[in-house]
């Protein structure tokens, strides 16, 4: 009997050990409402592509941890048959909401 509840309490601190290593995440472009205006966006010196061809991705804030965070530019190879959509804000009702940046099919 007592090598059954050890079994049984074992079977269960795995599941629980297993269950807690899922990650729920909303689906790209749904993110939370945000009632705070993103900040302006900050100068960022571009420079020159690492060579040619390449196309420069502009920084832009994200929502992470209940706040604004900027993440920097880049630069970036272009993917053929395919066009980059940037990065943005958009008004929803009273408040924001993240447009993640994508690549879209042309």
């Amino acid at each position: 009997m007592r090598l059954k509840s050890a079994k049984i309490l074992l079977a269960g601190a795995l599941l629980g050990g297993l269950l807690s290593a899922c990650v729920v995440a909303p689906a790209p472009g749904y993110g939370e409402a945000v009632y705070s205006a993103p900040p302006a966006v900050p100068y960022e010196a571009v420079g020159v592509a690492p060579t040619p061809g390449y196309f420069w991705i502009g920084g832009s804030w994200f929502w992470e941890g209940g706040r604004y965070a900027w993440h920097p530019g880049y630069w970036e190879r272009p993917r053929p048959g395919y066009r980059w959509v940037g990065h943005g804000w958009r008004r929803y009702g009273n408040g924001w909401r993240e447009s993640p940046g994508h690549w879209q099919r042309r």
